[in-house]
């Protein structure tokens, strides 16, 4: 378990770690589809409640984390709702949040728009028939997958059990009517229930302002939501200082302030260790052919830094380099990441930009800065042909020729899409061939001695 005010590690001692991920909040709103900005601006409202309610100090500190990892499990069911619905995952998961999914008639007609919107009419239509016939068990069990996933990533941090139940509890409603369990009333965790509100509320701001999220908390009231939850925001939002704060440009910091202090996390190098491990298991669930891809580029890019002699602190680095390298591949359409066939001219383009994301997640977060340049240098080749930037090994750190080396080692021993995964023999070949001319001669030897004597 963490321990609050722990200062036992130096390059993010004097970062909190809500701040950290706060800024990594930034790829699970593009994961749900929703504009920058919603976990954080979700956060500002849970919290605003749960100070109304005098809550203590250990709920406060609980709801805060749930509340900015509340969606750390939607990558997890990104594959699913991209080929239940024909589309990217994006479009689904965003219309979703604005319709009232427990009716009947608003589910029918969230379904009729959303599915294979470029499709024919016989697509949409044979499409719109086959979610028809798979809704009633699939929709539970895609809430499932992401709730169950966000609680184990909570508990992965170490964060208390009371986070990781405000995670699973999110989608359940106070009429029973929601997923995955079907809890109802006060069987639904007091937490869980604040953060179900507090993000349907930012939604509809986003959407359709203050009035909009005060009509829909109206309407949803004694159906979604806790009737007294709902009195409580609506008391706050009379007050009128509720939207003005939303709309500041430095929530980030206003939100860090409202951790409560006696129990403020710092980004120490452990707790940064344990985020980098957390995210990777975000990255690695986008899609099923990437199973466990970015733990072991880690496991190989820390031992070729350790082989070829480099310091503690360096592989330390490195292995934060090869978690995170593809947290940019979150921005990518798991419809683009999953297919079968070969991509189009536009799709690979978006694939091609994958790093350059990854680069600018990972310089919003000061712990994270000095590893951004390495982690987006793992498709770049040393004679310029890589991407996103194209540049050659002159420009090439060795850092980033070991991570490039271990991206290509993993993804080649793994299955993908559009080939099953390669044997070793053939793996060392391709390696031996770009050698030199793509990839540096040092890490692939090094990489091929450790493999040779079972180390890797």
């Amino acid at each position: 378990m963490l321990k609050a005010g722990s200062r036992d590690g130096v390059d993010g001692a004097r970062v909190k770690l809500s701040e950290v991920l706060s800024a990594l909040s930034f790829v699970l709103d593009m994961v749900e589809g929703q504009p920058e900005g919603h976990v954080v601006r979700s956060c500002f409202i849970g919290m605003t409640i749960a100070e109304r309610l005098q809550l203590s100090e250990e709920q406060r500190s609980a709801l805060f984390y749930a509340l900015l990892l509340k969606d750390a499990g939607c990558s997890s069911n990104a594959s699913k709702v991209s080929a239940l619905f024909g589309t990217d995952d994006f479009q689904p998961k965003r219309a979703l949040k604005t319709v009232d999914w427990s009716r009947p008639s608003k589910a029918v007609l969230y379904v009729a728009r959303t599915v294979s919107p470029d499709g024919s009419f016989w697509t949409k239509s044979r499409r719109f028939l086959a979610v028809g016939l798979q809704g009633p068990k699939s929709a539970p069990e895609l809430v499932r997958i992401r709730c169950e996933r966000g609680a184990e990533i909570s508990s992965l941090m170490g964060f208390p059990e009371e986070a990781a139940q405000a995670i699973r509890h999110l989608d359940e409603h106070w009429d029973g009517a929601g997923h995955p369990d079907g809890l109802k009333g006060e069987q639904i965790s007091l937490l869980g229930r604040i953060c179900g509100l507090a993000q349907t509320v930012e939604v509809f701001y986003t959407a359709h302002g203050p009035t909009g999220a005060e009509e829909m908390a109206r309407v949803r009231r004694k159906r979604w939501f806790d009737p007294a939850l709902v009195d409580v925001f609506l008391a706050e939002a009379r007050a009128g200082k509720l939207w003005e704060d939303l709309a500041r440009p430095d929530l980030s910091r206003l939100i860090s302030r409202m951790e409560p202090a006696d129990r403020a996390l710092m980004a120490t190098s452990e707790r940064l260790d344990l985020t980098a491990h957390a995210f990777a298991r975000i990255i690695d669930a986008k899609s099923p052919f990437t199973y466990r891809h970015s733990e072991g580029v880690a496991t190989a890019a820390a031992k070729i830094t350790e082989h070829m002699g480099l310091p503690p602190p360096a592989v330390r680095a490195q292995t934060r380099v090869g978690l995170l390298h593809d947290i940019g591949k979150l921005g990518v359409s798991s419809q683009i990441l999953d297919k079968p066939g070969p991509l189009t001219d536009a799709e690979y383009a978006k694939i091609k930009d994958h790093p350059r994301l990854t680069y600018e997640v990972l310089m919003r977060v000061p712990p994270f800065r000095d590893i951004a340049e390495t982690a987006a240098n793992h498709h770049e080749k040393l004679d310029g042909t890589g991407y996103h930037r194209g540049v050659t090994g002159e420009d090439l750190s060795l850092p980033s020729r070991i991570l490039a080396v271990a991206d290509v080692f993993d993804a080649l021993s793994q299955d993908r899409p559009y080939r099953p995964a390669l044997p070793m023999e053939e793996v060392f070949a391709i390696l031996k061939k770009e050698s030199g001319q793509k990839l540096s001669p040092e890490c692939v030897e090094a990489l091929m001695s450790l493999v040779s004597r079972g180390e890797l």
